[in-house]
């Protein structure tokens, strides 16, 4: 596997190579996988969007630079990026997920791309990422206008309705934190779909619309 002209796709050069082969790892492979190394790239992505977002949107509430990182950091995205740099082929698969297609399925694209990003925090810090996204998410951060989709609760009920199904459930299964600094910890569930998401924002309304969005992201995998 030709790691090199992966590196050259990044932009970067790990110092220790064996961080990005473990972020490659998907977790059909056994241990060690990228799972927890996705954990950290998910964060890491999501402060460079953020920052980038909030320093391009000084007039922006924050309920629209929340969404606004979410549309730009979905999985369907993250996907696109990794096709873009023909990540698939780089990835370590069980013999299972070889055979049905996993170097193509986006959840596992996705992942990996988070992945990665954590192997990059580790191995050289924030900053690099910076450059790594700056060079991946490039044109998406550039040609974004700042323009947010519908309502995302408002698009999975108009997607359940249409199917006739039961509406999305919400609740409330935690919070954290003093009433001037409350998160919230939402979870939406479609029954009917057997499908649900989670998501924490210091508002609950702001978290139910990024659990209905996780749920959304799942519904087109």
């Amino acid at each position: 596997m030709d790691l090199d002209q992966l590196e050259k796709k990044l932009g970067y050069v790990f110092q220790d190579r064996k961080l990005l082969e473990r972020a490659l790892s998907h977790k059909s492979v056994g241990s060690p996988n990228n799972e927890r190394l996705e954990f950290l790239g998910d964060a890491a992505l999501g402060y460079v969007v953020a920052n980038n977002l909030f320093k391009s949107y000084p007039a922006a509430a924050e309920d629209d630079l929340t969404l606004m990182r979410a549309n730009l950091v979905k999985k369907m995205t993250l996907a696109e990026v990794a096709r873009g740099i023909d990540l698939g082929r780089y990835l370590q698969l069980g013999i299972g997920e070889k055979k049905g297609g996993g170097r193509d399925r986006s959840s596992i694209l996705a992942d990996a791309v988070e992945a990665m990003l954590g192997a990059i925090v580790i191995d050289g810090g924030v900053g690099n990422v910076e450059t790594v996204v700056s060079k991946l998410f490039g044109d998406r951060l550039d040609s974004f206008d700042g323009t947010v989709e519908k309502d995302p609760k408002t698009r999975l009920q108009e997607l359940v309705q249409g199917r006739r199904m039961a509406l999305p459930r919400y609740s409330v299964f935690r919070k954290e934190g003093k009433d001037h600094a409350r998160v919230y910890f939402v979870r939406c569930r479609v029954d009917d779909l057997d499908l649900e998401s989670t998501a924490s924002a210091t508002s609950r309304r702001e978290a139910e619309k990024l659990a209905a969005l996780g749920v959304l992201e799942r519904v087109k995998e």
